[in-house]
């Protein structure tokens, strides 16, 4: 299961107790949000991406969106997100409980400066019903394969 695989890579920097596991579904932004009684925004969403051959993960506030210039002048190729086969595949998480943790080598992960107006965030954790609390420094230093900061999302302006 994705989420014990996630827990023994945390337990490396001693935060595998850390994991929040909801009575309920927080596979979306807003159920996330929900369940973890915070903004949409300060959850911090994983999109997966083709690359080539491979996969690279971009891990962002939930209330943004991709700017696809951007994405296409930091990283030199469009944006297309993987399907949920895919994502499990290159991953080894399923869509609801995708993460920055607990990743094969290869999979570049970077993080969207829009995550940084936040003290904390809360990434999934490997299930579609978990989360942990990070702060910047630890989200950094707790992804698998991290590549870099980059700036490539838009805030989404809010529904009326």
């Amino acid at each position: 299961m994705s989420i014990e695989k996630v827990r023994d890579y945390l337990e490396g920097f001693g935060a595998g107790d850390r994991i929040i596991e909801f009575p309920e579904s927080s596979a979306t932004v807003e159920l996330a949000a929900h369940a973890a009684g915070v903004i949409p925004a300060r959850i911090a969403k994983s999109i997966t991406f083709q690359d080539g051959d491979g996969c690279l993960m971009l891990v962002t506030a939930g209330d943004t969106k991709i700017d696809n210039r951007k994405f296409k002048d930091t990283f030199h190729f469009k944006a297309k997100m993987l399907s949920p086969e895919q994502t499990l595949a290159f991953t080894g998480h399923a869509v609801g409980g995708v993460c920055p943790f607990a990743l094969p080598e290869g999979v570049k992960v970077f993080l969207d400066s829009s995550l940084r107006r936040f003290d904390t965030v809360f990434p999934a954790a490997g299930s579609s019903n978990s989360a942990i609390q990070l702060t910047m420094q630890q989200l950094e230093e707790y992804c698998c394969n991290f590549s870099g900061w980059v700036e490539v999302c838009a805030v989404r302006e809010p529904k009326e």
